[in-house]
Protein backbone atom coordinates (compact mmCIF):
# COMPACT_ATOMS: atom_id res chain seq x y z
CA UNK A 1 0.00 0.00 0.00
CA UNK A 2 3.10 2.63 0.67
CA UNK A 3 4.73 1.82 -2.71
CA UNK A 4 1.46 2.20 -5.05
CA UNK A 5 1.09 5.33 -2.56
CA UNK A 6 4.45 6.44 -3.11
CA UNK A 7 4.40 5.90 -7.07
CA UNK A 8 1.25 7.92 -7.11
CA UNK A 9 2.92 10.95 -5.66
CA UNK A 10 6.12 10.39 -7.96
CA UNK A 11 3.81 10.45 -11.09
CA UNK A 12 1.85 13.61 -9.60
CA UNK A 13 5.65 15.33 -9.34
CA UNK A 14 6.32 14.36 -12.65
CA UNK A 15 3.42 15.31 -13.85
CA UNK A 16 3.65 19.00 -12.29
CA UNK A 17 7.63 19.61 -13.62
CA UNK A 18 6.04 18.65 -17.26
CA UNK A 19 2.88 21.41 -16.45
CA UNK A 20 5.88 23.70 -15.68
CA UNK A 21 7.83 23.06 -18.52
CA UNK A 22 5.58 23.15 -21.56
CA UNK A 23 4.59 26.69 -19.52
CA UNK A 24 8.09 27.28 -20.78
CA UNK A 25 7.53 26.80 -24.21
CA UNK A 26 9.55 23.46 -23.77
CA UNK A 27 6.32 21.20 -24.95
CA UNK A 28 9.49 17.95 -26.30
CA UNK A 29 10.80 17.83 -22.85
CA UNK A 30 7.78 18.68 -21.45
CA UNK A 31 6.25 15.52 -23.18
CA UNK A 32 9.08 13.38 -22.32
CA UNK A 33 8.87 14.33 -18.57
CA UNK A 34 5.14 13.39 -18.84
CA UNK A 35 6.31 9.85 -20.11
CA UNK A 36 8.44 9.30 -17.54
CA UNK A 37 5.95 10.01 -14.84
CA UNK A 38 3.10 7.80 -16.08
CA UNK A 39 5.45 5.04 -15.83
CA UNK A 40 4.81 4.42 -11.98
CA UNK A 41 1.59 5.24 -12.26
CA UNK A 42 1.11 2.41 -14.85
CA UNK A 43 2.85 0.43 -12.57
CA UNK A 44 0.51 0.54 -10.11
CA UNK A 45 -2.82 -0.07 -11.76
CA UNK A 46 -1.03 -3.51 -13.15
CA UNK A 47 -0.49 -4.63 -10.27
CA UNK A 48 3.36 -5.01 -10.95
CA UNK A 49 3.97 -2.86 -8.00
CA UNK A 50 2.17 -5.05 -5.90
CA UNK A 51 4.10 -8.18 -7.32
CA UNK A 52 7.34 -6.62 -7.32
CA UNK A 53 7.02 -6.09 -3.29
CA UNK A 54 5.82 -9.82 -2.90
CA UNK A 55 8.76 -10.85 -5.19
CA UNK A 56 11.37 -8.55 -2.67
CA UNK A 57 10.52 -10.64 -0.07
CA UNK A 58 9.86 -14.35 -1.21
CA UNK A 59 13.35 -16.47 -0.74
CA UNK A 60 12.01 -18.97 -3.10
CA UNK A 61 11.69 -16.18 -5.99
CA UNK A 62 15.23 -14.78 -5.17
CA UNK A 63 16.38 -18.40 -5.86
CA UNK A 64 14.13 -18.61 -9.21
CA UNK A 65 16.42 -14.93 -10.47
CA UNK A 66 19.36 -16.96 -9.32
CA UNK A 67 18.68 -20.04 -11.45
CA UNK A 68 17.74 -17.37 -14.72
CA UNK A 69 21.07 -15.83 -14.02
CA UNK A 70 22.67 -18.58 -14.53
CA UNK A 71 21.04 -19.53 -17.58
CA UNK A 72 21.96 -16.41 -18.48
CA UNK A 73 25.69 -16.84 -17.89
CA UNK A 74 25.64 -20.44 -19.83
CA UNK A 75 23.79 -18.86 -22.69
CA UNK A 76 26.02 -15.89 -23.27
CA UNK A 77 29.00 -18.22 -22.37
CA UNK A 78 27.92 -20.82 -25.33
CA UNK A 79 27.68 -17.86 -27.56
CA UNK A 80 31.21 -15.91 -26.92
CA UNK A 81 32.53 -19.64 -27.59
CA UNK A 82 30.42 -20.15 -31.04
CA UNK A 83 31.90 -16.91 -32.20
CA UNK A 84 35.59 -17.50 -31.41
CA UNK A 85 34.71 -20.92 -33.14
CA UNK A 86 33.15 -19.31 -36.34
CA UNK A 87 36.76 -17.22 -36.56
CA UNK A 88 38.51 -20.33 -37.23
CA UNK A 89 38.23 -23.66 -40.33
CA UNK A 90 39.13 -26.78 -38.33
CA UNK A 91 40.66 -28.60 -41.16
CA UNK A 92 41.54 -32.86 -41.53
CA UNK A 93 45.41 -31.46 -41.68
CA UNK A 94 45.23 -30.33 -38.54
CA UNK A 95 45.84 -26.88 -39.45
CA UNK A 96 44.70 -24.00 -37.36
CA UNK A 97 43.12 -20.93 -38.21
CA UNK A 98 42.92 -19.38 -41.49
CA UNK A 99 42.56 -15.46 -42.08
CA UNK A 100 41.16 -13.81 -45.42
CA UNK A 101 41.69 -10.32 -45.91
CA UNK A 102 38.29 -8.21 -46.00
CA UNK A 103 38.61 -8.22 -50.29
CA UNK A 104 40.39 -10.97 -50.85
CA UNK A 105 38.37 -13.83 -52.57
CA UNK A 106 40.92 -16.73 -51.06
CA UNK A 107 42.57 -17.10 -47.56
CA UNK A 108 45.12 -15.08 -47.07
CA UNK A 109 47.28 -17.05 -44.79
CA UNK A 110 47.90 -21.41 -44.40
CA UNK A 111 50.58 -23.12 -46.03
CA UNK A 112 47.86 -25.47 -47.71
CA UNK A 113 46.21 -22.41 -49.11
CA UNK A 114 48.91 -21.03 -51.21
CA UNK A 115 49.04 -21.20 -54.70
CA UNK A 116 52.08 -22.19 -57.11
CA UNK A 117 52.98 -18.58 -57.44
CA UNK A 118 53.92 -18.21 -54.02
CA UNK A 119 57.78 -18.81 -52.85
CA UNK A 120 58.94 -19.57 -49.45
CA UNK A 121 61.54 -16.52 -50.46
CA UNK A 122 58.46 -14.12 -50.33
CA UNK A 123 58.75 -14.64 -46.68
CA UNK A 124 62.43 -13.58 -46.42
CA UNK A 125 61.27 -10.75 -48.50
CA UNK A 126 59.35 -9.55 -45.32
CA UNK A 127 61.72 -10.34 -42.92
CA UNK A 128 64.28 -8.14 -44.53
CA UNK A 129 62.04 -4.83 -44.60
CA UNK A 130 61.35 -5.48 -40.88
CA UNK A 131 65.41 -5.68 -40.19
CA UNK A 132 65.96 -2.79 -42.41
CA UNK A 133 63.23 -0.92 -40.34
CA UNK A 134 64.94 -1.66 -37.02
CA UNK A 135 68.86 -1.30 -38.09
CA UNK A 136 67.57 2.37 -39.20
CA UNK A 137 66.17 3.06 -35.43
CA UNK A 138 69.54 1.31 -34.26
CA UNK A 139 67.70 -1.44 -32.82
Amino acid sequence: MLAETICSAVAAAGLGIAAITAFRKRFLAAARIAAYALVPLGLVMTGAVEWLAETAFSPIAWAGFGVLGAAWLLFSSTRAVERRRAGRKETAGGEGRTAVAPSASAPSLGAGQRGPAAKPQAADEDFSDIEAILKKHGI
